[in-house]
This record gives structure tokens, sequence and C-alpha cells, in this order.
């Protein structure tokens, strides 16, 4: 397909950007909505409380859920490999994101039929189940990857996983884990605090300071055992850029603190941590100001320096493997072909506007406080 006017290399690597911008798209947009489900019970003590919460994230957070899709799509179209080992490996830690994302539109629906102050309870926490759980889980699945999935491929390429769900949760992965979801529920805490008022704002600002500041310990102890606690991987043959999609046609071995080398391979990558830092300190302090925009900045900023040093930490790999590090999947053996990554690159220029364009939008139109006296005027509050 040498016709095609942008190359396999440059393909690959776009798809590989792409999906980070879906993961951290994700991240910003319904990874708010996860950390105000997650402070539910905490941030909001009333009934009328609990509502104003609810209706701040009812508008908008199917909308926001998109990005998921988007991501697992992309992996789909352009990562098969990479889709078939990963869902295959994490299977039931899949599903409990699935179950605990499935409890927020029955939540929503169910909540208010019944005036019942036990009813109304237990839903609340199944909204928090449907918050904590995938905050908790996406983090602790990037862990993983970082400290190498037991999954092995045949002479066939078909994958085989040789763990289970309860070997997921190593002592890396869980730090990863809190993490990812200290980072939400920083950023959910935020949103709440901006867009709120009374003891439900003061309860999520301070909610919001100890999660910033528990993002900014546990991202420095996550980096310190990277560095000095656990082996990463390296290629050592020759891998064409451009070449055929075949995993097996290479040579992988583990180095202490390899997932270094890009740090010093190309300096400028320092930039992703030092973001995940400033932008958790921002929002440390913007909240601490009541300066809740900025605040907003520093937290967004926080999620895409944290997810964008695993990302940078990680390449070329996809998916290393601990049983078979040879079999290991990267950027430049795991893609779809040369023509489908052009065909879905086309597709994506077409559609992904329109998607951040109504977004946008909807933002525009829900934009303003969320208090009693909205929900009182709003027939269709929940």
């Amino acid at each position: 397909m040498s016709h095609l006017p942008l190359d396999y290399e440059t393909l690959r690597i776009i798809w590989w950007l792409l999906l980070g911008v879906l993961l951290i798209g994700f991240a910003i947009a319904d990874g708010y909505d996860l950390g105000v489900g997650a402070l539910l019970p905490f941030a909001a003590k009333t009934d009328e409380e609990r509502r104003i919460l609810l209706n701040l994230i009812g508008p908008t957070w199917e909308g926001n859920q998109v990005w998921l899709v988007l991501g697992g799509g992309a992996i789909f179209a352009a990562w098969p490999a990479l889709y078939a080992a990963s869902f295959s490996g994490f299977y039931l830690a899949m599903i409990a994101i699935l179950l605990a994302l499935i409890l927020r539109p029955v939540g929503f629906k169910f909540r208010g039929k019944v005036k019942d102050p036990r009813w109304r309870s237990t839903w609340d926490w199944a909204l928090f189940i449907g918050g904590f759980v995938p905050a908790l889980i996406f983090g602790v699945a990037v862990g993983n990857v970082l400290l190498g999935v037991p999954f092995g491929l045949d002479g066939t390429m078909r994958a085989h996983y040789d763990g289970n769900f309860f070997g997921l949760l190593r002592p890396f992965a869980l730090v990863a884990g809190l993490t990812s979801l200290s980072m939400l529920v920083m950023h959910g805490a935020v949103v709440i605090a901006m867009r709120c008022s009374g003891p439900v704002a003061e309860r999520a600002t301070r909610f919001g300071r100890m999660a910033a500041a528990a993002t900014v310990a546990l991202f420095a102890l996550a980096g310190l055992w990277v560095a000095f606690g656990m082996d990463g991987y390296v290629v050592t043959s020759i891998q064409e850029a451009a070449g055929p999609s075949n995993p097996l046609a290479k040579t992988v071995v583990t180095q202490a603190g390899a997932w270094l080398n890009n740090y010093h391979a190309y300096p400028w990558m320092i930039i992703a941590p030092v973001l995940g830092f400033v932008g958790s300190l921002v929002a440390l302090a913007g909240l601490g100001s009541r300066r809740f925009k900025i605040a907003l900045a520093g937290s967004s900023l926080a999620i895409f320096g944290i997810i964008s040093t695993a990302g940078l930490s990680l390449f070329p790999f996809l998916l290393p493997s601990s049983i078979d590090p040879a079999v290991s999947l990267t950027v430049w053996d795991a893609s779809s072909s040369h023509l489908t990554l052009f065909i879905m690159l086309l597709a994506t220029v077409v559609f992904l506007p329109i998607v951040l364009a109504y977004t946008a939008w909807v933002y525009h139109v829900m934009r303003g406080p969320v208090n009693a006296a909205s929900i009182g005027r709003n027939p269709n509050a929940y």
C-alpha cells in the first residue's frame, strides 16, 4: 500500500497518539462523573444534596461515556492483537467495570421512583460503586501493564492468559489503582466545588484537597517504584517500524529501570510527569483559594500528565508479557494493516471534530450552577 499518502510507520504513531487522546478524553470527561459518584455518599448528606450531585452529572454522563466506547473501538480496530490479549486477560476485571457502570443508568432511573429513604440510600451506594470501582480498576489495569501481563501467543498468534483476577491485585497495581482513584476524585470534587454551593461545595473542597495531596504522594510513590523497584522491558532485536504485524518476530528482555529509558533518550518527555505533579498542586492550591476554574485546569492537566507518563514510559510497548517477553505487543507489531489504519484515520478526521463540537455545545448549554433552586425549576430533574 505504498501509494497511500501516509506511510505505515506514521500511521502507527498517529493511532498510538489517538488512543492516548481517547483515553485522556475519557478520563477528563467521564472521569469527573466517576469522581462525583465516588464522593456521593460523603460530599452530600441529605436527599436534597444528593439530588444536586445527581443533577450535576445526570445530563452529560452518557455523552461523556462515548469516549470509553471510542477508546474500546479504537483498540478493536487499530490494535486487534492488543484487544484480543487484554480483553481475555482482564476479562473478569472488565466485567466488574461494566457491571459497575451499568449501575449508573439504573441508579439514575430508579432512585427517584420511591420516596423511601432506605430505597434511595441503596441506590446512592449503587451509584457510589458505579464511580469507585471503575476509577480503581482502570488504574489497576495500567499498573499490571507496567508490571507485565501473564499472556502468551501460540504459533497461530492466538492469545492465552495464564493468570486470574486476584493475580491482578499486586501491590504496585494497587498503588496505580489508588492513584487513578484519587486523581478522579480530585477532578470530581473540583467540578462539584465549582458548580455547586453551600455545604456540598464545602465538603467537596475538603475532599478534593485531600485527593489532590494523595494524588501527588501516590504518583511519586509509583514513579519511585517504577524507577527502582521493578523491571521494565526492552526490545533487543531490530523491529521494522513499517514492517508486517508479527509479535513473534522479535526478542525482548527485562531490565531493572528500563521504563525510564525513553526519558534518557528523549529528555523532553519529562514534561509528562512534571505536568502530573504541577496539575495536582495547582488543583490543590485552586481549591484552597476558591479559584475553582484554575483548580479545574489543574486537575485536567494532572490527568493529562499522569496518563501521558504511563504511555511514554511504555513506548513502544502496548502490552508486555511477563511469562514470555518475546511475544509482548508493541506499536510496530500489533496494529491492523496499513490500509485499515488509513481508512480509520479518514473516518476519525470527519467524526472526531463532530464529537468535540457536540460535546462543547452540550457543556455550554448545561453550564451554570446546580442547586436546590435550579432543580426545583427543572421538571425533568432526578
